[in-house]
């Protein structure tokens, strides 16, 4: 059983996805991609009041030409997922790529070019499962007005 976080532990986690969630408002943004699962999206921690307002804000991020979001159906013939959080940097030298893995116990930083290979691997082939990106954020807009 993994034990409940610390309040300064979940601090800690709020604050770093909110500055790292600032970097996509520069003046200049990076390209940013995500891939999720529609069991995700139709998940409601908190109740609708907090659901529907993500939502929204994912459909509306998924519009800006900087940002796109992918989402895994629940038809998809496989299913190839982490199990967990993944953040993958990566530049126009391959060898300097940088994978974050947020786990319940924390995370963990990975550079080392067998596992950047494993991981380039998994998310080429959730990026074959996903809906495009419009498809995607129809899908977003539809579970949005369920909520």
């Amino acid at each position: 059983m993994v034990p409940a976080l610390h309040p300064h532990e979940i601090e800690y986690r709020i604050s770093r996805r909110i500055k790292r969630q600032a970097i996509l408002h520069r003046d200049r943004p990076p390209r940013y991609t995500a891939i999720t699962h529609k069991a995700a999206l139709r998940m409601r921690f908190g109740g609708p009041d907090v659901a529907r307002p993500q939502l929204e804000h994912l459909a509306k991020m998924s519009e800006r030409p900087h940002i796109i979001i992918w989402v895994i159906p629940f038809d998809g013939t496989a299913f190839p997922t982490l199990g967990h959080g993944l953040d993958y940097a990566y530049g126009p030298v391959p060898e300097l790529d940088t994978a974050q893995l947020d786990a319940a116990y924390g995370s963990e930083l990975i550079d080392a070019v067998a596992q950047l290979t494993k991981y380039r691997l998994i998310l080429g082939r959730m990026e074959e499962a996903t809906l495009d990106p419009k498809a995607s954020r129809d899908l977003i807009h539809h579970i949005t007005q369920d909520t």
